[in-house]
């Protein structure tokens, strides 16, 4: 059984599990599929672009995975839902959903239209409530069936000139834990996390709407999509609250937490220049606010030569009982080694005693 089998101790096979993926055709999403595909599952590829949906289901099929491309705007709630029925009725019961379709403009808050804003929000957040609801309508009757919410260190930490989008990954965090809860509370079997993300070397740098003086990069350091693609994947077949990419990740999440006026002070300085490359952008790119971008975007963009792809943060957040038992062994051992200096400085003292003459 599935439930079961989510509380073993290494990576379980995926064999025969049903998984759908918003955001599927390229970036993260379709790093995502070929992790799932490599481990046997079924899987539903949502997307906007169909050829890329295609292309990426052929990559899951030649990986030893099954594959249903639907195209889908996952603003629409009722496509949303129509999709998950589809993928119930083609590759069986929905075992994990991965909400991860984003989109973005890069601008000052006040140079980002209404229009513009609402529908970051659309797709961002809301896509990510509609992801949800449809899992939660497969997944509730069975009691069983995991949710993963892709994040990012932007859920905790706003940068300057993305306030749409770091509106919506703030929104997706109090959203999960709000879910959580009612989840927790009627003791349900179905389980949700969330995978903060550090920068990821994506196409959507291509394709992101953005009035930057130059063209938009990830900021560094840049880590490669098969490092969070694993998280993800882990997350699905382990659930807990939550797991941080990257050291950059938490160090933006700890920073936050320990002194945001002075985070704030440094973004604001250093903000645009670590968002955008020195080379200018001409302003008459093609980009996916309203509809997808056409074009052979596979996992990668274009920032491959400055992209790592192993983190030991990620090894870590896999291996949480590993590392706490060398911290508690570390810890133990510290404290031996006090005790231990104590008891010979003890020692030492009284003989200090015992060999001086009394004086009175």
């Amino acid at each position: 059984m599935f439930s079961r089998s989510m509380n073993g101790g290494g990576d379980q096979s995926c064999a025969g599990r049903v998984v759908v993926i918003t955001g599927a055709d390229a970036g993260l999403g379709r790093a995502v599929a070929r992790e799932f595909a490599r481990r046997g599952s079924a899987i539903g590829l949502l997307g906007r672009d169909y050829d890329r949906l295609r292309s990426t289901a052929d990559e899951v099929e030649e990986l030893g995975g099954r594959a249903l491309p639907v195209v889908v705007d996952v603003a629409d709630c009722e496509h949303i839902e129509q999709a998950a029925a589809e993928i119930e009725i083609g590759l069986g019961p929905i075992d994990i959903w991965v909400n991860n379709a984003m989109t973005s403009v890069f601008a000052t808050f006040l140079d980002i239209s209404d229009d513009e804003f609402r529908r970051v929000t659309d797709v961002t957040y809301l896509g990510y409530v509609h992801g949800t609801r449809a899992a939660l309508h497969a997944m509730l009757p069975r009691d069983r069936g995991v949710i993963v919410q892709v994040g990012s260190a932007l859920a905790y930490r706003g940068v300057p000139f993305q306030s749409a989008y770091c509106g919506a990954k703030h929104a997706i965090r109090g959203f999960t834990q709000s879910v959580r809860c009612e989840l927790l509370r009627a003791r349900s079997g179905v389980k949700i996390a969330m995978v903060q993300m550090p920068a990821l070397n994506t196409p959507q740098f291509e394709w992101v709407l953005s009035r930057l003086p130059n063209m938009p990069k990830p900021v560094a350091p840049i880590y490669q999509p098969e490092l969070a693609a694993r998280a993800v994947v882990h997350a699905a077949l382990h659930p807990r609250r939550e797991m941080w990419v990257g050291w950059s990740t938490v160090r933006a999440i700890v920073a936050t937490t320990l002194a945001p006026g002075l985070l704030d002070r440094y973004l604001a300085r250093s903000g645009l220049e670590g968002q955008q490359t020195e080379e200018p952008d001409v302003g008459v790119r093609p980009n996916n606010l309203d509809r997808a971008v056409p074009g052979g975007f596979e996992a990668h963009g274009a920032f491959d030569d400055d992209a790592v792809e192993h983190s030991p943060a990620v090894w870590m957040s896999r291996h949480r009982r590993s590392t706490t038992a060398l911290a508690s062994a570390g810890t133990v051992l510290a404290a031996a080694a006090l005790a231990s200096d104590r008891h010979h400085r003890r020692n030492r003292a009284r003989s200090d005693v015992v060999s001086r003459p009394w004086t009175h």
